[in-house]
């Protein structure tokens, strides 16, 4: 699945790509909370001013006010050209008037669209809000293990498996510890690592893959990598089944119980 970095660098490359240009028509493929005459009567003819991430999904903003939600799921691809769509599984092609033309796929035909989508009232992983004190309150009213935290979209939203494994090692954190057990320089810490590894993981897939907007980057990965046995830091790194995810991590985090 797409986290927060590659989708960071998807709405970027797709802003850069898109914005300006004016919506002509829609065709949905697969049935949506939106039916596709809703979406056409609320976008055709609008011009696309913003195209941007909200916590693991990606946004378009047009100039009438009017946003569409997309959310890639495990295996949504986004495509841009002018040419016939020969896509296979086309959730959704959206033909703006230049006969530019976007879609987005799913072979397992779960991504989504969704017209004006309610945003969540928990901060995005890189908002302001998200600081130590937000960070705080909410770990210290609860025993549930620290990675399970990360992952809940109800108290941060745009973190996924993959990196929440990078930053807990990051902040040398062992996934299994207790939120609440956690002290309170070690959740400074944590924020810290929230930002740093997501911030720098974005700035190095910009840099490898420049015009990226599908697929998921995760060579570079220092723990949460199955080609490696060993962290930088010379750590074997360990695998298990944490609250029914992947989890990768080394001795050298600290568990907190």
């Amino acid at each position: 699945m797409p986290e927060l970095p590659d989708l960071q660098v998807f709405s970027h490359n797709l802003h850069k790509r898109l914005a300006s240009k004016t919506l002509q028509d829609i065709k949905i493929h697969r049935s949506q909370k939106a039916s596709e005459n809703q979406i056409k009567q609320a976008l055709a003819g609008a011009k696309l001013e913003k195209f941007y991430r909200e916590g693991k999904e990606l946004r378009l903003k047009f100039d009438n006010d009017q946003i569409l939600g997309m959310h890639l799921r495990l295996h949504g691809k986004l495509f841009v050209s002018q040419d016939e769509n020969k896509e296979n599984n086309t959730i959704a092609d959206l033909y703006f008037t230049d006969k530019t033309r976007l879609t987005l796929t799913d072979f397992q035909g779960i991504a989504t669209l969704d017209l004006n989508p309610v945003e969540k009232e928990s901060p995005d992983a890189l908002d302001e809000e998200m600081n130590a004190a937000y960070l705080e309150s909410k770990l210290s009213k609860t025993r549930i293990i620290i990675k399970t935290m990360l992952l809940d979209q109800d108290i941060i939203r745009g973190i996924g498996n993959a990196y929440a494994d990078e930053i807990l090692w990051d902040a040398r954190i062992s996934p299994l510890s207790k939120s609440n057990k956690i002290p309170e320089v070690k959740i400074a810490e944590l924020v810290d690592s929230i930002k740093s590894v997501l911030m720098q993981a974005e700035k190095h897939i910009l840099q490898s893959y420049p015009n990226l907007i599908n697929g998921e980057v995760r060579d570079f990965l220092k723990v949460h990598n199955s080609k490696k046995t060993e962290t930088p830091t010379g750590a074997k790194i360990e695998v298990s089944i944490v609250g029914s995810k992947k989890t990768y991590y080394t001795s050298e985090q600290e568990l907190y119980v």
